[in-house]
Parts: structure tokens; sequence; C-alpha cells
């Protein structure tokens, strides 16, 4: 019973004082706001017939249908062209912030609002990974994702170095303009009515504004210790059980996927991945596509292997070495799905969802390649900067500038 003691208030002190996986939650953070803005520069020349109050699915019936399953979606607030050109741009720019981690709370609220609003707006379009975006998006909102490979990471340790030196630390200007504005933002749009579709979503914006802005008003260095540990806590919480829903989210969408392809006499009889590659929607290279359904064997092992992956992949979580190789298996059948298929941002939504089972001592490692590839990227270009020019040919007679 002791035991069982210690173990239980060890498990719940690590869930309260630490926020767990920071580099798993990273990953999901820049995955997730790549995909997504990565679909949406993609989409910018066909913007007006997505999702523009003049496309095919126009704002009366979109109006109609939101009206009927209370989906949240800011775009439906006006049919003026202004109104959704600003929010397309609004949509990049919150997608952009999270993917640098540029505050990395008021970003994953606005990329929220962005991915919700423009996929409600139309709901038949999308190609499976929406959904995963569609969830996932909600989820980021309740992390802490920003600890690491960020600019909010950046400036932290920029500020804790400038404190340890006892330098004057800058007081932050751009977040309360960032709540100011906001706030502003959410009165007008609950005075006017605007949310008017459930009370979820807007719950959710008015809980997060009122947080960020106890957080900075408890974060001051006047203020005592002990709210600001309380806040801390409450996050660490919260973000612990975002990310356990997201792993258990991600093990959910395997397992569904895989028993109901068991049911299917397709996979079944080993056919089901013959069809879709011929099918000219999903056949961009159609020469490959002819080249991998030629031998019936490949066919075959290819459905069977799907299956037994997927449904196999939430008990291996029990076995790590198993688990790193099944992992492996899936984020190449995605990327194969990528380019076989067309399909590039489901498979990069997979992809991310699949990364917050990465080890963190290999994400450790990817991250620190990457610091000394951007390390010898700047240095090559600090030396095709030329020396600067020395007191002797800055003096009267030479062309030159003096500091």
């Amino acid at each position: 019973m002791n035991r069982f003691s210690l173990t239980l208030s060890h498990a719940i002190a690590r869930v309260t004082a630490t926020a767990l996986g920071p580099y798993q939650s990273a990953v999901i953070r820049i995955g997730f706001a790549g995909t997504w803005l990565l679909f949406l520069l993609r989409e910018f020349p066909h913007r007006q017939e997505l999702y523009g109050p003049a496309g095919p699915w126009g704002w009366n019936l979109a109006k109609e249908l939101t009206s009927d399953n209370h989906a949240f979606t800011a775009l439906l607030w006006s049919d003026g062209q202004l109104w959704f050109e600003c929010f397309y741009t609004l949509a990049v720019l919150a997608s952009a912030a999270l993917l640098l981690g540029w505050r990395s709370r008021t970003a994953s609220v606005l990329f929220m609002v962005g991915v919700l609003s423009l996929q409600n707006r139309s709901v038949f379009l999308g190609d499976g990974g929406d959904n995963v975006l569609h969830l996932m998006s909600f989820y980021l909102v309740f992390t802490r994702c920003g600890q690491v490979w960020s600019l909010d990471a950046r400036r932290a340790a920029r500020l804790e170095t400038a404190r340890a030196r006892g330098e004057r630390v800058p007081a932050d200007r751009v977040g309360p303009v960032l709540w100011a504005v906001s706030g502003l933002a959410l009165v007008l749009v609950t005075a006017t009515g605007r949310f008017d579709n459930g009370w979820l979503i807007p719950a959710l914006l008015w809980t997060a504004w009122a947080g960020l802005g106890l957080w900075w008003a408890v974060g001051r260095p006047a203020r005592s210790q002990e709210p600001r540990i309380l806040l801390d806590v409450v996050a660490n919480v919260l973000h612990n059980g975002a990310l356990f829903v997201i792993m258990a989210e991600a093990c959910l969408i395997y397992a569904t996927a895989g028993w109901y392809k068991i049911q299917g006499s397709r996979w079944q009889d080993g056919t089901a991945v013959y069809y879709p590659l011929h099918l000219d929607y999903f056949s961009p290279w159609p020469g490959l596509a002819d080249l991998m359904s030629a031998s019936g064997t490949i066919m075959m092992a290819v459905a069977y292997g799907t299956v037994m992956v997927q449904v196999a992949f939430p008990f291996t979580l029990f076995n790590r070495r198993v688990k790193n190789v099944l992992l492996v298996l899936m984020m190449l059948e995605h990327a194969v799905i990528a380019v076989v298929l067309g399909l590039p941002f489901f498979s990069l939504a997979m992809i991310t969802a699949d990364a917050v089972f990465l080890p963190t001592s290999f994400l450790r490692r990817l991250g620190d390649l990457a610091a000394r590839a951007r390390g010898r990227f700047v240095r090559r270009d600090d030396a095709t900067v030329p020396p600067p020019r020395t007191s002797e040919e800055t003096t009267p007679g030479h062309v030159g500038f003096t500091a």
C-alpha cells in the first residue's frame, strides 16, 4: 500500500509540476500549423471557389447548414468580400505564427478559429486530413506547445539570461496589445450577436482570453509567486491532459480504421488497394500506379500489411522497440500515399499525428542536427560578407565610412 501511495503521489507530482512531452508537443505544433499553412497557400488562387461568399457552396446554403448543426465559423458573420479576404489572410498569419512559435498561446487560439471557420464554411471539401486538423486544432489550444523550438522559447531564454546577469529586462508590450485587441474583438462579436451557433467555442475563446490576462497579471515581477505557481499547475494539467487526448485520438483513428477494414470484403481478399490506384482522382502518376498494381502479390501484401499495422499499433505502445518500428512503417506508408495517390495534406496530417509517439532522444538529436545545419548555413552567409574596413581604409584618400 505504501509503494502504491508513493507511486501515485510521484505520478501526480509529475503531472502537475511538469509539462510533459515538450518536444512532442513542439513537433505537432509545427506539423499541423505547417500542413494547414501549406494548404492555404496552395489553394490561395482557388480560395474564392472553396470558401468565398460566391463559391458553389453559397453563403445562404452554408448559413442554413450551420444553423442546423451549430458548427462554428466566423466566415458567416458577413457575406462581404472584404471580410472574407481579411479572414483568409488572418488564417494564414495565425498558421505562420504558430509554426514559428510566436506568441504560441494566442496563435493557437487564432489557428483554431481559422481552421474551424474555413472547414465549417464548406464541409464537403477535404480528404480525411481535414478531420484530423479539425480535432487537433482544438486540442492544441490546451497545450504548452511553445516550450522548445519556438520564438517564445528563444525570447524566454534571452530574458532569463538578462535576469541572471542583473540586466534590466524590458517590459512586454506586444502581449498586452494583442490581449487588448482580441478582447475588443470578442466584445464586439458578442455584443452584435455573432455567437449564435452554440456556446462551446465562444466559452473557450472568452476563457482563453481571461486566462491569458490573468497569466500576464500574476507574472509581473512585483507579484507574489504563489498565484503563478498555481497557474503553472493548472497549465501543466491541461497540457498533459490534452497531450494524452491527442495520443488517444491517434490510436483511435488507427484502431477504428483497421477494424473497419477487416470487415470489408475487398480488404479480406487483398484487392482493396488496387481500386483507388486506378481512379483518375487518385492517380496523379498513372504509370507509377500501373507499376505498383501489376503484381497481385504486392497488392495483397500491402492490403494485409496495412490492416495489421493499423490494428496492432495501439497495442505496441507497451513495447518501445516494436512501437518505433511500426511508426517508421506508418510514416513510410503515408509518404507513399502522398506521392502515389496525390494526398499530400492528408499524409502530412497523419505523419504529424504519428510524430507525437516519437522518442524524445530522437527528437533531441533531430533538433541538434537542425541547429548545426543552421549554424553552418549562418557561418557560410557570414563568410560571404566582406570584412569591416580598417582605419587606414577609412582615412581621407580612401573611399569608405567610419562606423
